[in-house]
């Protein structure tokens, strides 16, 4: 079961708040959510995310298990060490998580899921294991530290064991380097460089404790606003099992190279793409003061509503900014307004992705 995190309980200053998060204490903010956000933009910020659920996949037919079960192709994995984003889809198409999946060996994988569908996530796995003799262990022995930002790696580097920091040094984007029990792998929710490091959680503390000596710890809230300006999906608001790939901006995750891989969902993705979808995912800037929030209804001229899925302040441009699930061919119009109480306030409609880096 899920249980408090024992990383940051030390280190919360300045009003640092902590709430529960699918049965896990974290912290929202350190002090404060803008510098915590700045920090991470400008030099490097440190997150407590072992809340994330770490399963196990090892066996002869791990491979076969998971070309069945995720939207990606794992033989698309060049090497060891290698990862791989995609969606766990339902029969339907729908998505039942987003992951990340490393690969260790062709029998071995690890893969990353999120905290708020933990069960949904472990009896998926259970019931389609059966058939391929397959046992996932969620892997409650370990603990997960992020650090993001221009300068993570010179920061982090120096707190890990030698052989592995210079393994470490050069990696790419979706690659990953293990030693003495500690993944380090190039991936994030910030949209800058960094990694996240998997390891035991008794090693955790006492790692946390020395990298927080040279990085601002950042809490939840910051997290939110940093993937929301990359333009990166929040499980639960921006998609769920009711969505598609297509309707949430995440066809190409989608995998269909391979004909004889009849992936769970590929009909409806199929489908999708050679017929189209009912709604696609726009982001969103607001032109007047106030806030984008979930829930709020976006209207577009000669297409119709949709709604706000995401939505917050952005540092970077100094206003408001979210996503909306909207009627396909909204991005194009470039134009709508949303329903902010009793006002209509207009927006600009465009791609999801606020920062390039």
């Amino acid at each position: 079961m899920p249980k408090p995190t024992p990383l940051h309980s030390e280190h919360l200053v300045d009003g640092g708040r902590m709430v529960d998060f699918a049965g896990w204490e974290l912290p929202l903010h350190f002090g404060s959510q803008l510098q915590e956000h700045r920090a991470v933009r400008e030099r490097a910020g440190l997150f407590d995310v072992s809340h994330m659920t770490v399963t196990r996949l090892a066996g002869p037919n791990a491979r076969e298990f998971l070309r069945e079960l995720l939207s990606g192709d794992v033989d698309r994995i060049a090497d060891d060490g290698g990862a791989l984003y995609g969606c766990l889809l339902n029969d339907a198409g729908g998505i039942l998580d987003d992951l990340i999946v490393y690969r260790w060996a062709p029998d071995e994988y690890l893969a990353v899921s999120n905290a708020a569908t933990r069960a949904k996530v472990a009896a998926w796995f259970k019931e389609h294991a059966i058939r391929w003799n397959l046992a996932p262990i969620m892997a409650d022995d370990l603990a997960m530290i992020a650090v993001q930002g221009p300068m993570a790696r010179e920061l982090a580097l120096p707190a890990l064991p030698a052989a592995l920091a210079t393994a470490a040094a050069g990696l790419r984007p979706f690659q990953a380097v293990r030693g003495g029990g500690i993944q380090v792998g190039c991936t994030g929710y910030t949209g800058e460089d960094g990694y996240e490091i998997i390891l035991p959680a008794a090693a955790a503390p006492s790692l946390w404790r020395r990298l927080r000596q040279d990085i601002p710890a950042c809490g939840l809230a910051a997290r939110d606003s940093l993937r929301l300006e990359a333009g990166l999906r929040l499980y639960g608001g921006d998609m769920n099992d009711t969505t598609t790939p297509a309707e949430t901006g995440l066809q190409w995750t989608c995998d269909l190279r391979a004909a004889e891989r009849d992936f769970i969902g590929r009909r409806t993705v199929e489908d999708q793409r050679d017929h189209g979808a009912r709604w696609e995912l726009a982001g969103v800037v607001l032109e007047d003061k106030g806030m984008l929030r979930s829930g709020q209804t976006v209207t577009i001229p000669g297409l119709g509503s949709g709604t706000i899925t995401s939505g917050g302040f952005s540092p970077a441009l100094d206003r408001s900014i979210g996503f909306a699930r909207l009627p396909t061919g909204a991005t194009r119009t470039g134009r709508g307004t949303v329903q902010i109480r009793d006002q209509s306030k207009p927006v600009t409609i465009g791609s999801t992705r606020f920062l390039k880096r």
